[in-house]
């Protein structure tokens, strides 16, 4: 007598899968160590920001203590995240529930 596998919807498992991947921002925090040019030199290099951009973003971080620089599904996410982070900037992600 074959096994009977338990039922398993699959549009219910593309929802959760949706669910879990979901979308993230990527927030850069203010910190006390990194000069404004440097912050506006690794925003143009690693998220390919123009000047204006950068200097936008940079702004936000010094008067507000953070700003959201990307927001995507979390695996690219977590990439820009990490590679922030390795140019030594407090980056962390959080969920966007704009979307």
């Amino acid at each position: 007598m074959a096994e009977s596998q338990p039922y398993s919807d699959p549009e219910a498992q593309g929802d959760t899968a949706l669910a879990l991947e979901g979308m993230w921002r990527v927030v850069v925090l203010n910190d006390p160590v990194n000069l404004m040019s440097y912050v506006v030199m690794v925003f143009k290099k690693v998220l390919g920001f123009d000047e204006a951009t950068a200097r936008k973003h940079m702004m936000e971080v010094h008067e507000r203590g953070r700003s959201v620089v990307w927001a995507g599904l979390r695996e690219k996410a977590e990439a820009y995240m990490f590679t922030l982070q390795q140019w030594h900037l407090t980056t962390v992600l959080e969920p966007d529930e704009t979307r």
